[in-house]
C-alpha cells in the first residue's frame, strides 16, 4: 500500500508543524541560556495539562499500538489489562511516591538512590538504565515505527529508522524536555483522534455500515474467545497473561516498577511546578489510560475477523490503517508518528538526562558550566538514538510478538528494581548492601528460575524473584545489625494528603475498571 499525495501532503505538514512548534518553545528569553533545570526538567514549571499528556505521549509509542494491537490480534481483550490496571498504579505513585521526590528536589531516580543509600547504588542503577533504554526500549520503538512506515508507504525499515530518528532529534534535541512535553498535548489528541478513526472505521467494516455499536456487538459474537479478560490455563497464550496474576501478582510489580521509577516516566511528573499538579497530570493520565484500549486493541481484535490471515500479529494495526479513505489516512498515519517521536523523544531525553547528571557530572575530574552539561546531554541524545539505530534490526528482526517480548525481558530485573526503591522509600533500616543484593540476585533468581522452570508464566516467576529477593534484602539488613540508616526518608515530614478532587477521582477509576472486569470476566 502506497500513501497518496494528499496523505503524505498531512503527514509533511504535521512534522514541519511540530519541529516549527518546538523551535518556538524552545527559544530562549533575551539574556537567558538554558541550564540543566531548564533543559532536563523544563525548569520545573509544567502545568498539570502537560504532565498528563507528557506521560501518555512517552509511555504510547509504536511498542503500545503496533505491538498491543498484535497481542490483541492473537490473545484478544485480555491484553487491555496493561492499561487499564496501570491506572490504579498512576495514582498510587502520585499520591505516595511524588511527594518524597519532589521533596528531594532531583533530576534522576539514580540521583534519588544515592541521596537515600551511596554513589555505588547509583552508578549500577545508571549504567543498567542506559542499558535497558537505548538496546530494549528506544530500539523497540524506533523497528516497530520504522515496520509501520515500511508497511504503509513501502520504504525499507532502515530508511523508516533513520526518517524517525531524525524527526525526533529535529525537534527535542535543542529544547529539551519543554519541548516535549509541551508539544506531547498535540501529540496526544492527534493519537487520540487517530486511534478513534481506525476503531470507527473498523467497526463500521464489520458491521457492514451499521454503526460502531452494532460492530462491536458483532465482534463479541463472532470471537467470544477474544473478550476474555482472565484466561484459563488451557489458552494458548496463558504463560504470558496468567490469569488472576494479572490482577493480584506480578503483573503490579511491573506496573509499579515502571510507573513509580522510570526515569522517562517520572521525569515529566519531576518537572511539574508543584506537587498539586503532578498529582492533576497523573491522574489525568490515569483517565486516559482507561480509553486507550478502545483506540488500540479494539482494531487488533477487529483485524482478527478482517484480515485473518497476516503472517505475523504485529502485522494487525497496519492492515487496518489499510481501510483508512485518503485523508483520513494521512491524518492517522501522522497520529501514529506523532506517538512514536514524542516516545523516542522522551527516552532520549532521559538517557541524555541519566547520561549527563549521574555519569558524567559524577565521574568528570573538573567542574563543567551549566552550558557544559547541556552540550553534553545533547551529544548523549544524539548518540544514544545514532545506536539505537544501528541496532534495531539486528536485534528485533526476527521477533514475531514485539510486546510481550519485551515484557518477558525487562521481566528479568523488573522485581529488583522495585524491591530496591520500595526499600529506599519505606524501610529505614535498608542499606546500600542489601539494595544491590536485592538488584542483583532478583536478576540471577530470574535467569535460574527461567532456566530450570521453563514453564513457569513470567508474571509468576516475578512475584516469586520479588518475595526471595526482598528476604535475601531482609537478611543482608540483620547480618549488619538492623538499625535505622542514616540516611533513611523521614516520612514523617512528607505531606500524603492528597485533594478531595483527587480522591473522589480514584473512587471513579477504580468503578469504572469494575464495570469492565464484570463485563469481561
Amino acid at each position: 500500500m502506497v500513501l497518496s499525495q494528499l496523505d503524505i501532503g498531512i503527514v509533511v505538514v504535521y512534522i514541519i508543524g511540530l519541529v516549527g512548534l518546538a523551535s518556538w518553545i524552545s527559544r530562549d528569553k533575551a539574556g537567558h541560556q538554558k541550564d540543566t533545570s531548564d533543559y532536563f526538567l523544563a525548569g520545573r514549571s509544567l502545568p498539570w495539562w502537560a504532565v498528563g499528556a507528557s506521560l501518555i505521549a512517552a509511555n504510547i509509542s509504536a511498542e503500545q499500538i503496533i505491538g498491543m494491537s498484535g497481542s490483541a490480534y492473537a490473545v484478544g481483550l485480555a491484553i487491555a489489562t496493561y492499561e487499564w490496571t496501570a491506572a490504579i498504579a498512576l495514582i498510587i505513585m502520585a499520591k505516595f511516591f511524588l511527594p518524597i521526590f519532589l521533596e528531594k528536589q532531583i533530576y534522576t531516580m539514580p540521583e534519588f538512590l544515592e541521596k537515600r543509600f551511596d554513589s555505588r547504588v547509583r552508578t549500577v542503577l545508571a549504567f543498567f538504565w542506559l542499558a535497558v533504554y537505548i538496546f530494549v526500549n528506544l530500539t523497540t520503538v524506533l523497528w516497530l515505527g520504522a515496520l509501520a512506515i515500511s508497511s504503509l508507504t513501502g520504504l525499507e525499515s532502515s530508511y523508516g529508522l533513520i526518517i524517525l530518528a531524525v524527526i525526533t532529534l529535529a525537534y527535542s534535541l535543542y529544547g529539551g524536555l519543554k519541548a516535549v512535553a509541551m508539544t506531547d498535548i498535540i501529540q496526544v489528541v492527534l493519537l487520540i483522534l487517530g486511534g478513534i478513526v481506525v476503531t470507527v472505521i473498523s467497526l463500521n467494516k464489520i458491521s457492514d455500515g451499521a454503526g460502531v455499536i452494532q460492530g462491536f456487538g458483532m465482534l463479541m459474537e463472532q470471537i467470544p474467545s477474544h473478550f476474555d479478560m482472565i484466561l484459563d490455563k488451557n489458552h494458548a497464550s496463558y504463560k504470558d497473561l496468567p490469569g488472576l496474576s494479572v490482577l493480584i501478582g506480578g503483573l503490579w510489580i511491573a506496573h509499579f516498577a515502571y510507573w513509580g521509577f522510570n526515569q522517562y516516566i517520572t521525569q515529566r511528573a519531576l518537572a511539574a511546578e508543584n506537587v498539586g499538579e503532578a498529582q492533576k497530570g497523573v491522574m489525568f493520565a490515569a483517565y486516559l489510560k482507561l480509553v486507550i484500549p478502545f483506540i488500540v486493541v479494539v482494531p487488533g481484535i477487529a483485524a482478527a475477523i478482517l484480515f485473518p490471515d497476516l503472517s505475523k500479529p504485529d502485522e494487525a494495526y497496519p492492515a487496518m490503517m489499510s481501510l483508512l479513505p485518503v485523508g483520513l489516512l494521512g491524518l492517522t498515519f501522522a497520529a501514529l508518528i506523532a506517538a512514536i517521536v514524542s516516545s523516542l523523544s522522551s527516552m532520549s531525553n532521559s538517557i541524555s538526562t541519566i547520561f549527563t547528571m549521574d555519569i558524567f557530572n559524577n565521574f568528570s575530574s573538573k567542574e563543567h558550566t551549566q552550558k557544559d552539561l547541556v552540550r553534553v546531554g545533547r551529544l548523549a541524545s544524539f548518540s544514544a538514538m545514532l545506536i539505537a539505530v544501528i541496532v534495531a534490526k539486528p536485534l528485533l528482526g526476527s521477533v514475531e510478538e514485539v510486546f510481550q517480548a519485551i515484557q518477558k525481558y525487562t521481566g528479568y530485573f523488573t522485581p529488583g528494581i522495585l524491591l530496591i526503591f520500595v526499600m529506599a522509600l519505606f524501610w529505614k533500616k535498608a542499606t546500600s548492601l542489601a539494595a544491590l543484593v536485592a538488584a542483583i540476585g532478583s536478576f540471577v533468581l530470574s535467569i535460574g528460575i527461567a532456566q530450570f522452570f521453563p514453564d513457569l508464566p513470567w508474571m509468576d516467576r516475578m512475584s516469586i524473584v520479588f518475595v526471595v529477593s526482598a528476604l535475601l534484602a531482609v537478611l543482608v539488613v540483620v547480618m549488619q545489625g538492623f538499625k535505622d540508616h542514616p540516611k533513611a526518608v523521614n516520612l514523617s515530614s512528607i505531606n500524603f494528603k492528597t485533594s478531595t478532587a483527587f480522591n473522589i477521582n480514584t473512587i471513579i477509576i477504580t468503578i469504572i475498571l469494575v464495570i469492565f472486569y464484570t463485563l469481561w470476566w
